[in-house]
């Protein structure tokens, strides 16, 4: 999975609404892209009203484009880790549903071997009281979300959104 720096490879996260994960992403060195989308449901081209119904069995994610000779994967999971809370099911915060489910999307075996042991290690950790629920699957169809989602912190820092929910967790970063 490692590469050569230059060469770019995906990673695949949903840890609650993609707005955060994406805000947080975006300022890891080496990553060169965070699209905002959906993925893990049965329907073909979601729309977001669609996923937010719940009845898509999509969740909200992001696609990360990196390159692992700046950030290794592993350093991506980590950051996905301190993102949201692991062990809350289908929910992040005031965000409830499927569509908000943690779950690491795998590329290759590498990611998913890599996924397991980070997961593995935090459970050891013994960080949270309550057990990890996040999902490790092989990442399916991946669905762009619509243009006014993509890059929504920095197009919108100043929505209640943006400064109460978002703006935090950056902070802590």
């Amino acid at each position: 999975m490692e590469t050569k720096t230059g060469q770019a490879a995906l990673a695949t996260f949903g840890g609650g609404c993609f707005w955060c994960v994406e805000a947080l992403f975006e300022r890891v060195p080496g990553v060169r892209q965070v699209v905002s989308g959906y993925a893990g449901g049965t329907v073909s081209n979601p729309t977001y009203e669609a996923v937010s119904s719940g009845q898509t069995g999509h969740a909200e994610v992001v696609q990360i484009t990196f390159d692992p000779g700046q950030v290794s994967y592993d350093e991506l999971l980590d950051r996905f880790w301190q993102a949201h809370d692991p062990t809350q099911l289908n929910r992040q915060g005031a965000d409830v549903g499927t569509q908000y489910r943690s779950v690491i999307f795998y590329h290759n075996d590498a990611q998913r071997i890599a996924a397991e042991a980070s997961r593995d290690r935090l459970e050891a950790s013994r960080t949270y009281s309550r057990p990890v629920v996040t999902q490790i699957e092989a990442t399916p169809a991946f669905y762009p979300a619509e243009e006014y989602h993509q890059g929504y912190f920095r197009s919108n820092p100043h929505t209640t959104y943006s400064r109460f929910v978002i703006a935090p967790k950056l902070d802590k970063d």
